[in-house]
């Protein structure tokens, strides 16, 4: 089992974004189990969380942008994929302005500073998802390409072609996101000397200069445009040295802008939730069709985790039979809707209910023809998610547990007498304060019959 990671400490970094040209500090923080990536605007009141959603994205020119609830994060890309590649699961970045730092323009000083930060195991499960079948997003406008294949590793190609003869064809790989840091991360973003002259004219780019982005010339410069770039730049001579690039820039890699294309790929599908085993080509990627392709793995994965139905041995001695359960719950029949409990961790729990005809409320629910009426499904999940935060105290039996709200609750199909009715509750977010949010699962028949978001909270009693 491959374990959640995060920062050890939290760690702090200052630099400009690149085209807002403002000074921002971003700090690196510890988080908690299942949390993700997740940014904090620190200077706006209520210090609004926005996490890193592919659906949260809503422009991609010239770099990633998200937007919560009019909230926004301007060009996470570099971040997320320093995250990624420093192998973390779980982190929360801190900011006082909306544009993270552009640095160098690559995820290099990101990176040092994780590394600098260290690196801990976290007692929780990685969520990885398993690629099976080709799955594949085309941009019809641009003829981008990006697909996903069955692999044992999670690896990276890009290939980028602009039709340009300063740049020509380049190809990049990643085997293996340990490769990362070594080969990838220093990569710095580019642009090229025709869209220079687009963002200067709208008054964007006011945070670069020529250490944090590679300008390729692909057309002759006229004396206006040098002009416009001197300023810009804030240099007394700028010139184009025989590789095609601007100024005295060195190229750490004949492929660097390939490689840069394979950083912001690992970025921008961070943006999925879940770390991914398979291997990535990427013809031609941008921000579009990244984020295109983000939000469709995205939705391909929910709708196959929602339908996998876990598979528990019922011979098996239970974790808790009925009278640890009655220890624990202040339940009792015939309100007392689970016989067992399978199994529990610091983040989930699964419970057992038999179904049998009965039942008391089988006697008023269509008894010539029965079904479990669904409040009593969402109540026994809810019995068993109470178990699990009951099990934060050390006297449980003095608590008792409350709704506070039930959310996209939905009804599957019907539960009859003679079903096994499986309940599986994990975390959303970690219990504070007695606090459980958490996503419920109740499973018949090789099935999933009901879902709903809980959230309760255990109150001592009086």
């Amino acid at each position: 089992m491959v374990k959640q990671k995060t920062i050890k400490n939290e760690i702090s970094l200052t630099g400009v974004g690149l085209h807002t040209g403002k000074e921002v500090t971003m700090t690196f923080k510890p988080a908690p189990i299942n949390n993700g990536f997740t940014f904090v605007r620190v200077d706006l009141q209520g210090q609004p969380v926005i996490e890193a959603d592919a659906n949260y994205v809503v422009n991609t020119q010239r770099g990633t942008n998200l937007e919560k609830l009019g909230v926004k994060i301007q060009t996470p890309e570099h971040v997320l994929a320093a995250l990624v590649g420093c192998d973390l699961d779980n982190v929360i970045i801190e900011l006082n302005a909306s544009e993270l730092p552009i640095m160098d323009g690559s995820s290099k000083y990101f990176v040092e500073a994780i590394e600098n930060a260290g690196i801990e195991e976290q007692e929780a499960k990685r969520n990885v998802y398993v690629v099976k079948e080709v799955i594949s997003f085309t941009d019809e406008t641009t003829g981008s390409e990006i697909l996903v294949m069955p692999s044992d590793d999670y690896q990276v190609t890009a290939m980028v072609d602009f039709g340009t003869k300063v740049l020509g064809t380049q190809n990049a790989t990643m085997k293996s996101i340990a490769d990362f840091k070594d080969e990838i991360a220093n990569s710095r973003t580019f642009s090229f000397l025709h869209e220079l002259e687009s963002l200067l004219e709208n008054g964007l780019i006011k945070g670069g200069d020529l250490n944090n982005a590679i300008v390729y010339v692909d057309k002759e410069i006229s004396e206006t445009t040098m002009e416009n770039l001197k300023k810009a730049f804030g240099k007394d001579k700028i010139s184009v040295k025989p590789n095609g690039v601007l100024d005295n820039l060195t190229l750490h890699y004949p492929n660097e802008a390939a490689r840069h294309k394979l950083l912001d790929v690992v970025g921008d599908l961070s943006l999925i939730g879940v770390r991914i085993q398979g291997k990535i080509i990427a013809n031609k990627p941008g921000h579009y069709v990244n984020t295109q392709f983000a939000k469709k793995l995205a939705k391909i994965i929910k709708i196959e985790q929602r339908n996998h139905v876990p598979v528990y041995d019922l011979n098996l001695e239970p974790l808790m039979d009925i009278h640890k359960i009655m220890a624990v719950l202040p339940h009792r029949p015939p309100f007392l809707l689970i016989d067992r409990i399978i199994e529990m961790s610091d983040s989930h729990v699964v419970g057992m209910k038999n179904v049998t005809m009965n039942e008391n409320f089988f006697v008023g629910h269509f008894p010539e023809a029965p079904v479990m009426p669904g409040v009593l499904i969402v109540e026994a999940m809810a019995q068993t998610g109470g178990i699990l935060v009951l099990s934060t105290v050390p006297d449980p039996e003095n608590y008792l547990t409350y709704f506070m709200k039930i959310d996209n609750v939905k009804f599957k199909h019907k539960v009859l007498p003679g079903d096994t009715l499986i309940f599986k509750c994990e975390l959303i977010s970690p219990i504070r304060r007695g606090i459980c949010h958490m996503q419920a699962n109740a499973y018949a028949n090789g099935k999933l019959v009901t879902e709903a978001e809980l959230m309760a909270q255990i109150a001592r009693k009086q």
